[in-house]
């Protein structure tokens, strides 16, 4: 197995990327990551945490009126109420398929599935 060689940057290296990311030459932390051969995803964002420079760091604003929280809310709810639902046939579906056979059994059917064909209408 060969290993990947640590690569260490200097503190002034890091400080140079960043400075160069703040003044507009990269317009993303992985355009600068490629440019300067830097590997891993989140390098330059963990550089940019590290030095206090989160103004890099592109965030996600999501502003929501409050009848769509509450639109999210009753849909949230409803999924999981449908879920249970499902939860609850698929269970009902189990046990009526282990009631038919036990009934068959008992009432001496081997065929559970012919049975099942000729009575279609009536279970």
């Amino acid at each position: 197995m060969v290993k990947k060689a640590i690569i260490r940057y200097s503190e002034a290296f890091k400080l140079q990327v960043l400075r160069e990311f703040d003044e507009g030459r990269f317009k993303t932390p992985s355009e600068a990551a490629r440019t300067y051969g830097i590997r891993g995803n989140g390098t330059i964002e963990h550089w940019a945490r590290k030095y206090g420079k989160q103004h890099l760091l592109g965030k996600v604003i999501r502003v929501e009126t409050p009848k769509e929280i509450d639109e999210t809310k009753a849909l949230r709810k409803r999924v999981r109420d449908l879920e249970k639902a499902l939860a609850d046939a698929h269970l009902r579906e189990r046990f009526d398929a282990a009631y038919l056979k036990i009934a068959c059994r008992t009432a001496g059917i081997t065929d559970v599935e012919g049975f099942k064909k000729k009575h279609a209408g009536k279970l």
